[in-house]
């Protein structure tokens, strides 16, 4: 007699997984299968119906392409016309703003040199004030020092 069992192995839970797992994808492939030659076929099948109504497509197109060009060429006169009437309303316009534009910057021209002048006349009056307060403050300075320089000064003693 024998030791080992007459019954058949379990399989262990990985196994058992593992062959879901297989299961699963053989039946995801040929579903994918079926579902790409399907499209294939759904796909020829538009493309087959689309032909015709594009050519009538194409044909209302180039209708509508004339009519549009037709009307743009309408549009293109009526705005060079409007555009010409524009120019000549600007040019009238630039003119009058040459003119008030001369008047104001002579205006400006003298406002500024007048101001000019009086900057310059005071610019020379807060100078020569200024550098008499300077002078002043360096004569007082100066004096300060010497006297703090005789009343500082250590006497020295001779080496010996």
């Amino acid at each position: 007699m024998s030791d080992k069992e007459t019954k058949p192995e379990e399989k262990g839970f990985f196994e058992k997984v593992k062959e879901t797992i297989e299961e699963l994808w053989e039946g995801t492939k040929d579903t994918a299968e079926e579902v790409k030659d399907a499209a294939e076929e759904k796909f020829d099948d538009v493309k087959k119906a689309v032909a015709p109504k594009k050519r009538a497509a194409a044909r209302k197109v180039t209708t509508a392409k004339a009519s549009v060009k037709k009307e743009a060429d309408n549009v293109a006169a009526k705005t060079k016309a409007a555009v010409k009437q524009v120019k000549a309303k600007v040019a009238n316009v630039k003119d009058k703003a040459d003119d008030k534009a001369k008047t104001v910057t002579a205006k400006a021209k003298t406002a500024a040199a007048d101001v000019k002048k009086k900057a310059d006349t005071k610019t020379k009056a807060i100078e020569t004030k200024a550098k008499a307060e300077v002078s002043s403050i360096k004569n007082t300075t100066a004096k300060k020092v010497a006297a703090a320089k005789k009343v500082n000064a250590p006497k020295r003693k001779p080496i010996l």
